[in-house]
């Protein structure tokens, strides 16, 4: 356990005392175990960080309402702490949004980005929303349209417990796009053609913004490409890190 901020945060860490470490960062609502089919391959000659982001697996939700580059400060303590050097640094979805700020304020190697929305989403609030909106105005009403709000809310927030459905929301109202253009490293977009999640056009809109980028399209996957694709994962980042 790592001990950041008074939580308890868990991790795993395979030291080979190679020249470069791999950082799993994973997506909303998921662990340790999300990563690990692409982590595994890597530990026999790499060193291999796979944490429970904070609120996540068995890590302690965070005592405050974290923004996403007070993730990646943690993260960052953790690395300085376990002396990890040369990072590459993969992140998929909610962990690639972290991975983008976490690049453009510090140093590492290389960067992959699997599915990560980096912008607020652009979807229009329904009527129903707004009329909610108006009524949790009212005092009154506030303790009904927090139900209703729950009830019609996404499957991420309606799961979350109070103090994380308030980071969601914060994750999802931040726009990273001027912390793309901070990122130096060489790094490569995996998406999947039919991510409803977060489309494809997202991985073009990153991959203008970073100056040594490409994206890697999979033809009719997922926002879960990584695992449809998994051994053209694995074969794509092997390459990509020699």
């Amino acid at each position: 356990m790592f001990i950041y901020d008074n939580i308890k945060i868990h991790y795993f860490y395979k030291n080979n005392q190679a020249k470069k470490t791999i950082v799993y960062l994973h997506g909303w609502g998921q662990n340790i175990e999300m990563m690990e089919p692409i982590a595994k391959p890597f530990c026999e000659d790499q060193n291999v960080l796979i944490l429970d982001l904070p609120g996540f697996g068995l890590s302690e939700e965070p005592k405050s309402v974290w923004s996403l580059e007070d993730y990646a400060t943690m993260i960052h303590a953790l690395i300085e702490k376990l002396k990890c050097k040369e990072i590459v640094l993969i992140g998929h979805s909610f962990g690639g949004k972290i991975a983008i700020i976490y690049a453009s304020l510090y140093k590492i190697s290389k960067l992959v980005l699997i599915a990560s929305p980096y912008k607020i989403s652009g979807k229009k609030v329904s009527l129903k929303v707004k009329i909610l909106k108006r009524l949790a105005k009212i005092p009154i009403l506030k303790n009904w349209t927090l139900k209703m709000k729950q009830k019609m809310g996404s499957t991420d927030y309606r799961q979350a417990t109070p103090r994380m459905r308030d980071i969601l929301v914060k994750h999802v109202n931040t726009d990273t796009t001027e912390n793309l253009k901070k990122i130096e490293c060489p790094t490569i977009i995996l998406w999947g053609t039919n991510d409803t999640e977060a489309g494809i056009e997202n991985a073009y809109e990153i991959e203008s913004f970073i100056q040594d980028a490409a994206v890697i399209p999979f033809v009719g996957r997922t926002h879960y490409v990584y695992l449809e694709e998994l051994n053209k994962t694995i074969k794509i980042i092997k390459s990509f890190i020699r």
